[in-house]
């Protein structure tokens, strides 16, 4: 990981502990949810409110440091990986969610049959299955 004072400053945010821990959280645990990512900063710094976390997060991907993806009936999962449009694979059974990379080109990587004059920066794409772990369970 980049370091995260740094990174913070470059997108133009103040450097704060609670904002260092949410990053640092968010590269030892990609795709965590933000309860993870509040466990693991409460862990590190003590004391802090679910509250702070989930603000640093909204700031975080509000300021491109963070992606924030929302499977559908899942709840919302952040990741440092930013800037790739890369997709993601997520386990139906344990929840475990993995990074594609793009198939084909460039951002956004897929192409709309109609755009009906939006200009599209992003394709998101989530395949869903079941991860190696849960099939040998079954």
């Amino acid at each position: 990981m980049t370091d995260p004072g740094s990174l913070l400053r470059d997108h133009g945010l103040s450097v704060t502990a609670q904002r260092i821990a949410v990053l640092r959280a968010v590269a030892a645990c990609p795709h965590g949810t933000a309860d993870d990512i509040a466990e693991s900063v409460k862990s590190e710094i003590g004391s802090i409110s679910k509250q702070a976390v989930y603000n640093a997060l909204g700031t975080l991907v509000e300021k491109g440091v963070l992606r924030r993806i929302q499977p559908a009936g899942s709840p919302a999962l952040f990741e440092n990986r930013i800037g790739d449009n890369h997709h993601h694979l997520i386990c139906r059974a344990c929840g475990k969610t993995v990074d594609i990379d793009c198939a084909v080109g460039k951002t956004p990587c897929l192409h709309a049959s109609h755009h009906h004059g939006f200009h599209i920066e992003e394709a998101e794409v989530i395949y869903w299955g079941t991860c190696p772990e849960c099939r040998t369970q079954a």
